[in-house]
């Protein structure tokens, strides 16, 4: 079992990866709660949502089940979770838990954020993308017109990362899962990008993916320690989201999973990062690899200026300009901002390349 510390301004936490951990949950907990909530998902909720009830017998305990997919993460659903919590008679002192990947972790954080101005929730993921989005702290929802615009920046009080919970995944969520670890590689750590390319994702022992998501998560958790509001470092971390987020509303949620648009955002990255700083980048070799690991980069519906606008439209544009993380080299993210007609022109030529 590994434990990594995540210290943040507005509330520090650890992280704990190990194996059958879901059945020590009160081990976790800072607090002696009046009352918990635990959110799920149809899929998630019919294998584990009864081991997390078995920690609990000393106190009201309740749960709100979601269905599964992107398409929950709406208005509808987040104040369906505002209601049960009202209903059940949650108190500033009851606990929220996440049980699920990162649409049910982003769904019931932003719920704990905005439910009484904010109460307690800890995190339990239960994909390889949720890694990811269960560190930091950023829980959101979705609006038709753009992901995550609806959202904001609040720490759990602790993220229980039981990886026997990802042995149920199926191949989708794994090389979901996989495209963040990639992108978080790309961005801070070299050796850990090779290690990942000599990797077939779907045959990996025990200690490889535990190897694989701590090394993850301890780029997100530094990046998050110097940049908890994403002013500065945090946004390298939206390496590949640009196009891969335009991608995911523009098709409609739940076409792509995310980690598939990013894998596809992030090869968008390197075609522009080719084209603004005039190097090679390692866009056929990542190519290559997705491809192997059966990632879909064909027969995607590429609607030039619908993405544009959606990409302008992305909580990471400023006065409706595109900014986009690219690679001067590995391990070396860059923010630019970049014109219309720029992105217009490395769209075309990217779409003609991923032919």
């Amino acid at each position: 079992m590994k434990d990594i510390f995540v210290q943040s301004n507005t509330n520090s936490y650890h992280i704990t990866v190990g194996e059958s951990i879901r059945f020590q949950l009160e081990d976790y907990l800072k607090k002696d709660y009046s009352s918990i909530l635990i959110v799920s998902d149809e899929n998630v909720a019919a294998l584990y949502l009864d081991d997390i009830l078995k920690n609990f017998s000393d106190k009201p305990i309740f749960q709100s089940v979601v269905p599964a997919g992107e398409q929950s993460k709406n208005m509808q659903t987040f104040y369906q979770l505002q209601t049960d919590a009202i209903n059940y008679a949650l108190d500033r002192e009851s606990l929220i838990i996440a049980l699920g990947g990162g649409v049910v972790g982003d769904l019931a954080g932003f719920a704990a954020a905005t439910y009484m101005r904010g109460i307690d929730y800890i995190q339990m993921p239960t994909t390889i993308l949720a890694h990811d989005s269960s560190v930091g702290g950023k829980v959101a929802i979705n609006h038709e017109l753009g992901k995550n615009l609806i959202g904001n920046f609040y720490p759990p009080q602790a993220v229980v990362y039981d990886v026997e919970t990802l042995k149920s995944l199926n191949e989708r969520e794994v090389r979901s899962g996989y495209a963040e670890l990639i992108k978080e590689a790309l961005i801070a750590d070299t050796d850990f990008y090779h290690t990942l390319l000599e990797t077939d994702i779907y045959n990996l022992s025990n200690s490889e993916l535990q190897d694989h998501l701590q090394r993850g998560i301890k780029i997100k958790a530094h990046i998050v320690e110097v940049d908890e509001k994403e002013s500065g470092i945090r946004k390298h971390l939206n390496l590949g989201h640009t196009l891969g987020h335009a991608l995911e509303s523009d098709l409609g949620y739940g076409k792509l999973t995310h980690g598939e648009a990013v894998a596809i955002g992030l090869l968008f990255s390197l075609h522009v990062s080719e084209q603004v700083f005039a190097v090679e980048q390692p866009f056929e070799e990542l190519a290559l690899w997705l491809k192997n690991n059966r990632y879909p980069l064909s027969d995607i519906d590429y609607q030039t200026d619908r993405l544009i606008n959606k990409m302008k439209s992305d909580k990471k544009s400023v006065k409706s300009k595109i900014q986009m993380v690219l690679l001067k080299e590995l391990a070396f993210p860059v923010v630019e901002e970049l014109k219309d007609d720029d992105i217009e022109k490395y769209l075309n030529s990217f779409i003609v390349r991923m032919v």
